[in-house]
């Protein structure tokens, strides 16, 4: 059981602080990394993998340093998120690179290319891949000795349906297996499809930590955020405010608009069309304010 802990980890580029005292420790099975674009996911993963050396703080794969410790290296696998490549080389001879690195031949990458279903390809240049095709080469470089420890940076990147559920598949049955895998991403369903466990990440802090569901139920739970027209503004704005799933109202009389903070959604979003029907006003516009991923992040930094 392979356990990859994460103890106070900083890591600065000059004046730019990009991860900043995370702490988290990542077990067998399937771990989402979430947190959108900037977040420090990536520079947080390539100290996983001892690519990059914290400035503060330790990362240890099952008690020992990952960070300048080549033996270590053996029980890693990565799948970078750069599209940089050696275009010039076949996937097979990519793979095959890869695996004599580790002391392994042909016989060790032609299982992995197996694995990810690139064997009808492995003999045409990488500079003929597509994005995903270049994605699963890289993920059969990854696997070709066969790691304990799986990191992968936005792998389903550039990728098609089936390409996307034939590599969800694949990391389901590894963690099944006991295997340890983390994957980043910034899309909220990639994580929920896959995921058993989830860390967040939010300009380089650590937001939350936990069983997907939970953290799904603080993302639900948090202030939503309306913007609405309607025929009679100010009558209905009196209305809701009576209700205790409104927390505040504004009128934005530049946008001709309401802005409205709901704090319980399931209750405002049938209580707003049913108090316009028996107050006779007619909704022109209802659209959310706030639902990137950047909002929901920033709410549960400061949850």
């Amino acid at each position: 059981m392979t356990t990859l802990s994460i103890d106070h980890v900083s890591r600065w580029f000059g004046n730019v602080v990009a991860v900043n005292d995370i702490t988290m420790t990542i077990g067998p099975g399937v771990t989402g990394l979430l947190g959108p674009n900037g977040a420090g996911k990536s520079t947080l993963i390539n100290m996983m993998a001892g690519f990059l050396a914290p400035s503060t703080g330790s990362v240890t794969l099952d008690g020992q340093q990952v960070w300048r410790n080549e033996a270590i290296y053996r029980h890693i696998g990565i799948v970078p998120e750069r599209e940089a490549m050696y275009d010039f080389l076949t996937g097979r001879e990519f793979v095959v690179a890869n695996a004599e690195l580790h002391g392994l031949g042909d016989k060790a990458a032609q299982r992995a290319l197996a694995t990810v279903e690139m064997e009808y390809a492995q003999d045409r240049k990488i500079a003929t891949y597509s994005k995903g095709m270049r994605q699963r080469v890289k993920m059969a470089s990854a696997l070709v000795h066969e790691p304990s420890l799986l990191l992968l940076d936005e792998p389903f990147n550039g990728m098609d349906p089936r390409q996307r559920m034939q590599l969800m598949d694949l990391l389901r049955r590894m963690g099944d297996e006991g295997r340890t895998v983390l994957f980043s991403s910034h899309i909220l369903e990639e994580v929920e499809q896959l995921a058993w466990h989830i860390e967040v990440v939010v300009a380089g802090r650590h937001a939350a930590s936990g069983d997907f569901r939970r953290i799904r139920r603080l993302m639900t739970d948090r202030p939503h955020r309306y913007l609405v027209r309607s025929s009679d503004d100010r009558a209905l704005a009196a209305a809701l405010i009576a209700d205790p799933s409104t927390s505040g109202i504004e009128v934005d009389v530049a946008e001709g608009a309401l802005r409205i903070q709901a704090v319980d959604f399931g209750r405002f979003t049938s209580l707003l069309p049913k108090v316009a029907r028996e107050h006779g006003i007619r909704l022109l516009t209802v659209s959310p304010s706030d639902e990137s991923l950047e909002s929901v992040f920033s709410y549960l930094v400061a949850a």
